[in-house]
């Protein structure tokens, strides 16, 4: 982060919508540790559930099956329709690493598909650049595949020649790739949430599971981000479409370490195979602890409540945050486009919204973002200072918090305006909760 744009933030301590820093400002958070605080930053039952098992003696994991791991499970394979049997876990790239691991035991095959500014995980199969430069990745190819651009250092070549990039909403490159490598699985996030909120054309995951059908790789949506922030059963249950496997994180246990693998009672019953060399290895001792299954419980209990009100109320936060921003940025002058599920939305400076990551990359005006992204950051308001990062709402907000980020923005599109022009802007450190320019 560059200090003399945002002053560096050492945040101490959070609650509701709401984060300080070390000198005692407040800023309100649409980052939210990257998506997982839907219901805001220790709800209250939550931590009261946690202290309970802290408590009563039960915090211990590796020794057997808790009854807080039964009702979990029970609660998600009743709600969801993707998810007939489960596994639990701790983390988003455990999870991801198991499905693949799974699907690759079922069919017999090593390679797999990924999409383009798409994130699975930190594992040697996926870690690829989720955004990479158009200099990397060359010419738009369709159909065709990217190169697996390491995410970082230690990589075994082998890991990359077995994993196959293409870009998202486009069936012709999947199809590409299916008819050149045998293809144990493709993963992919139903919506693109690590550059923003780039959204499934219309037919596009239909076609995912109809050629997965046909060649006889296993479908498998990375919920991390997507469930439980757009509907109970993520976005598979709003977009009709069962993947084979699914997985789940974040807001599952509003933060907690805990991450779900579910999907088809057949597949996931490999995981306990009579015959060892048909059994994926599935092993952690911290799978499944009490007081990650104590949040879950008590966040799905949360979510269900009311036939799922705080959805539809998260909603009505959102559609007014989305309203009001694009009536500042007509004001302004600004070319943008607003894409939003749910709670989750981002502000794209382009006439279109993009359907992939190349088209973003090619497209979007990064360092105007970036700068606009620290004007309101030192006026109170956390977005990821990254550009086209995802923005998320929780239920803890209310209509003042919106309200107030809009009179932010208004504040701050002039300097935005001037980046956009090329013109030189720059926020220095804030002094009594108001920027200097």
């Amino acid at each position: 982060m560059n200090r003399s744009v945002v002053p560096e933030l050492v945040f101490t301590r959070a609650a509701g919508a709401y984060m300080w820093d070390a000198e005692g400002r407040r800023y309100v958070d649409y980052h939210a540790a990257f998506a997982p605080f839907f219901l805001g930053h220790n709800h209250p039952r939550v931590v009261a559930a946690i202290e309970k098992v802290l408590h009563d003696g039960s915090s211990l994991p590796g020794s057997g099956t808790t009854v807080l791991e039964g009702q979990v499970a029970e609660t998600l394979c009743e709600h969801i329709a993707a998810v007939e049997s489960l596994v639990f876990l701790n983390t988003g790239s455990e999870a991801t690493a198991q499905a693949l691991r799974l699907a690759r035991a079922v069919t017999g095959r090593d390679h797999v598909i990924v999409t383009l500014g798409g994130y699975n995980g930190w594992f040697d199969d996926v870690a690829r650049t989720v955004m990479p430069s158009l200099a990397e990745t060359g010419p738009r190819r369709s159909p065709g595949e990217y190169p697996f651009i390491p995410m970082g250092a230690g990589i075994p070549a082998a890991h990359r020649d077995h994993t196959h990039v293409v870009n998202f909403n486009d069936l012709d490159s999947v199809r590409h790739v299916c008819e050149r490598h045998p293809i144990a699985a493709l993963m992919t996030e139903p919506i693109l949430h690590n550059v923003g909120v780039v959204k499934p054309e219309a037919g596009y995951l239909e076609g995912l599971r109809q050629l997965a059908d046909e060649y006889g790789f296993k479908l498998i949506f990375d919920e991390v981000k997507t469930g439980f922030r757009h509907a109970f059963g993520g976005y598979s249950a709003l977009c009709g479409v069962t993947p084979d496997l699914v997985v789940y994180g974040k807001a599952v246990a509003s933060g907690y370490p805990l991450a779900v693998l579910g999907g088809r009672r057949d597949l996931l019953s490999y995981f306990i195979h009579p015959d060892p060399m048909m059994r994926p290895l599935l092993a952690g001792t911290y799978n499944g602890h009490p007081v990650s299954l104590a949040a879950a419980g008590a966040t799905l209990a949360l979510l269900l409540e009311d036939d799922g009100a705080v959805y539809r109320y998260v909603e009505t936060l959102g559609a007014r945050l989305e309203a009001g921003a694009r009536r500042l940025l007509l004001e302004f002058g600004i070319t943008a486009t607003i894409s939003r599920q749910g709670s989750a939305f981002a502000i794209y400076f382009l006439d279109h919204v993009p359907r992939d990551w190349h088209d973003l990359a090619a497209h979007h005006p990064f360092e105007p973002d970036r700068q606009w992204r620290r004007a309101l950051i030192a006026r109170g308001v956390y977005f990821f200072p990254e550009a086209t990062k995802q923005c998320s709402i929780s239920a803890a907000h209310t209509m003042a918090d919106i309200d107030f980020t809009l009179e932010q923005m208004r504040e701050t599109l002039p300097l935005l305006a001037a980046a956009l022009r090329g013109e030189v802007a720059e926020v220095l450190a804030v002094e009594g909760g108001e920027p200097r320019t």
